[in-house]
């Protein structure tokens, strides 16, 4: 089944079915089609697979350890890794979680870990807090998108200090190994207010985008694998970081991106609501990334691929 146009306001979606003959058509999906074609069994010969570069609609939720197509090459390769595998992800968590970023940084760099950062013109903007009126110094609100759950941690990394993650549903596993503080959200809108003010008179946080309210500085983060994705939406969560290590050589990608306004962030002037400016920043984010913006939720990720909304009432804590 192929879809074509889009779900956006300037296209519909047109959706084509492929069948064969002997196929009731009488399912209540095809009422959502706008064209049917038949095909026999005998047709199926010259049938050839698509190459990826030519489907019509690029993978959105993915939900998979695997990075590699399991042929028995690849399979191969993967059981005779993994032993030696398992003892570089304990040896690379050893070191990141037991010396200062200066140390860690170039060890973890000789076992294959690789962290490209990349900066804005204005260096201060990374360095520099906002100032209250009582004079007292605001720590900055580092908001970025999320590839796994190591991304503040490669945050940290990048401007080498420690910072405060404002977390959601991590594990407990998560928690103890995080070697930088971590605070929960209650998902009280309230008491979170209060909370991410107490620790941004602390010092410097980072949290992914769920509206904004202080001056904050954006940063976009990739990753690339080859084995093993270090993220799942239905597997343990607390073995996603040991997943993304397991790799030979992870690359991690930080892009320090520019500070947004104070004007924008705090929506002061009533003309942006807080999910407009979470959608200026996530806007801002795709466009460094190169990514490109859906409709869809972290809500219609979670019940695509999990069943649930994502909630942490919804399931059981890894």
């Amino acid at each position: 089944m192929e879809e074509h146009g889009g779900t956006d306001n300037m296209g519909s979606l047109d959706i084509v079915a492929i069948t064969s003959f002997n196929q009731l058509l009488n399912d209540p999906i095809f009422s959502y089609c706008k064209d049917i074609y038949l095909v026999r069994k005998s047709d199926k010969r010259s049938w050839k697979n698509l190459p990826r570069e030519k489907y019509p609609k690029k993978l959105v939720f993915h939900d998979g350890r695997l990075a590699l197509k399991p042929t028995p090459l690849e399979t191969l390769a993967i059981l005779m890794w993994a032993p030696v595998g398992v003892i570089l992800a304990i040896l690379r968590i050893i070191i990141a979680i037991s010396l200062p970023y200066g140390v860690s940084s170039p060890l973890l760099a000789f076992t294959g870990l690789q962290l490209m950062v990349t900066k804005p013109q204005s260096q201060s903007l990374v360095q520099n807090s906002s100032q209250l009126p009582n004079g007292k110094h605001k720590g900055i609100l580092y908001v970025c998108n999320h590839r796994t759950l190591l991304d503040p941690l490669y945050l940290c990394f990048a401007l080498g200090k420690n910072l405060h993650a404002v977390t959601y549903s991590l594990s407990k596993m998560s928690e103890i190994l995080a070697p930088i503080k971590t605070v929960r959200l209650t998902r009280n809108r309230h008491q979170d207010h209060e909370m991410m003010e107490r620790l941004l008179s602390q010092g410097d946080v980072v949290v992914c985008p769920k509206g904004l309210h202080v001056v904050s500085l954006t940063y976009s983060v990739d990753s690339h694998v080859s084995m093993f994705h270090g993220t799942t939406a239905t597997g343990l969560k607390c073995l996603d970081p040991v997943f993304f290590l397991l790799n030979p050589s992870p690359i991690y990608t930080v892009q320090l991106l520019e500070k947004v306004s104070s004007k924008v962030s705090t929506c002061l002037d009533g003309s942006m609501s807080r999910f407009d400016v979470a959608n200026y920043v996530q806007r801002e984010l795709a466009k460094a990334l190169g990514f490109e913006c859906t409709m869809l939720t972290r809500k219609d990720k979670y019940l695509t691929l999990a069943g649930n909304e994502g909630k942490a009432s919804t399931r059981k804590e890894n």
